[in-house]
């Protein structure tokens, strides 16, 4: 915990006024990005000054930069007007909004990925201006030198006023925050290392920060790693462009927020990696006779109209490459549902796609207290080596088996009313599933924790997934 997080926030949220949670958190979001672009495109600048050349206004020389490794790494281009010091010396004038508004136009026009995603709402009569300036002098205060580098550091100030904006939404909340810990579990279940990474309710990018920084903490090139995604929320949207290009991370999200169901924006994608946290038990995504000759519904049934659970499964299944993996938060009801559902889910079953059932504490989100479980499909549950940025891993053969970890009794008290996995309890999860995956002679079944079924278990039990049921 750096402090500087908690500073922010408090002084941020000082100044919201009557501007609501869902509205405001586009101006703290948006201060903390334009503050990160600033101090990042200031770097490169006094670089090129340095170097004396007459570089330092050249767009180019920005677009083209590459980082300490080598590698292409380019860098917002900022106006004069819209940089940093620029908008600082304003910061206790009644004019402050209207200067911050103005220099995210400013950087819109020069950079076409920022195009129509900044917010432009500082201006607004209910923020309160005082506290906005004070607000602008804090960040200016920043220096993160001595600190580490300033993108970790405002990229976790960001992350950080993500979750304290879920938290004050609570319920509305799901459409641009899973909670961090179940985030870092699920990337560390799957470890993503190279290929393509897919979400196809991203929220605001969360599954693509932590993949990144699993490659960066395990020596992997995260240039390796191609991502792609999609929202349905235009603010969430914007927010998900933001947190990435914070963390300079490049990422296909479509051309436009969108329906993943009406306006699939990577209909041809074949992804190694699948991660996602679905709207829970989503109504009325479909008309009655929209949809039903989909492809990605090909060799199932069609999911009904009523709950969207098994068409967010079958959307990711008809992903999946060859050797690819999903993992997915679903409600609990998706486990034993029956009618359409049932049906797919025992072609899922029949099908060996089921590598492990997770079913999490409750009280782990903000947007609901229902029991929900973590899902892990897999296309090649044959044995195989993978070789890992750090290490060679020798998977046995696990057809026909479904791993079932039961993570109700675990996890540490958050926030007083919430529930969250502290970092041994993400080991001893890890840990059981890769023993799991690779050496039986290493992993043995744990009463309440963790059971290896063979797929004749589930079938007995008439394809029911519930963890009390399987064994």
């Amino acid at each position: 915990d750096i402090g500087f997080e908690k500073e922010i926030w408090k002084a941020a949220d000082k100044m919201r006024g009557n501007i609501d949670a869902s509205e405001y958190k586009s101006v703290v979001l948006g201060l903390i990005f334009l503050k990160y672009i600033s101090d990042k495109f200031e770097a490169k600048y006094q670089q090129l000054v340095a170097e004396g050349e007459g570089f330092e206004e050249d767009k180019d020389e920005y677009l083209s930069n590459k980082n300490e490794k080598g590698s292409y790494d380019p860098v917002f281009y900022v106006p004069a007007e819209a940089r940093w010091e620029a908008i600082a010396i304003h910061a206790h004038s009644p004019e402050i909004g209207t200067i911050i508004d103005n220099a995210m136009r400013a950087i819109e026009k020069e950079n076409k990925r920022l195009k129509d995603i900044l917010p432009k709402n500082f201006a607004r009569p209910e923020l309160d201006k005082r506290r906005l300036g004070e607000v602008v002098d804090l960040f200016t205060n920043i220096r993160m030198h001595e600190h580490g580098d300033s993108k970790d550091i405002l990229g976790r100030a960001y992350e950080y006023c993500l979750s304290k904006f879920a938290e004050a939404e609570g319920k509305l909340a799901g459409e641009f925050y899973t909670p961090a810990c179940i985030v870092k579990t699920l990337v560390n279940v799957l470890q993503p290392y190279k290929g393509r990474v897919y979400d196809p309710c991203c929220g605001s990018g969360g599954m693509f920060v932590q993949s990144i920084k699993f490659i960066e903490n395990h020596h992997g090139n995260k240039k390796e790693i191609s991502i792609y995604g999609q929202e349905y929320t235009a603010t969430t949207y914007k927010l998900a462009k933001m947190n990435l290009a914070i963390r300079g991370i490049s990422a296909n999200l479509g051309d436009v927020a969108a329906d993943t169901f009406g306006k699939d924006q990577h209909p041809d994608l074949k992804a190694d990696y699948i991660m996602a946290n679905p709207p829970f038990n989503q109504k009325d995504w479909r008309a009655a006779d929209e949809l039903k000759d989909d492809p990605r519904w090909r060799g199932y049934d069609v999911p009904p109209t009523s709950n969207a659970n098994y068409a967010w499964i079958l959307n990711m299944v008809s992903k999946l490459s060859e050797n690819g993996v999903a993992g997915f938060i679903l409600a609990n009801g998706a486990l034993s549902g029956g009618g359409e559902e049932y049906k797919i889910r025992r072609k899922l079953i029949e099908n060996d796609l089921v590598e492990a059932i997770v079913i999490l504490p409750r009280s782990m989100f903000y947007t609901t207290d229902i029991s929900v479980t973590l899902w892990i499909l897999n296309k090649n549950k044959k044995s195989r080596t993978v070789q890992f940025p750090d290490e060679t891993r020798n998977y046995r053969d696990r057809q026909n088996e479904i791993l079932f970890l039961d993570l109700r009794e675990k996890g540490i008290p958050f926030e007083k009313k919430f529930t969250q996995f502290s970092e041994d309890n993400i080991f001893e999860i890890t840990q059981a599933y890769h023993n799991w995956q690779t050496d039986l002679s290493i992993y043995e079944d744990v009463p309440e924790f963790c059971y290896a079924a063979k797929i004749n278990e589930v079938i007995a039990k008439d394809f029911s997934l519930e963890i009390g049921r399987a064994h």
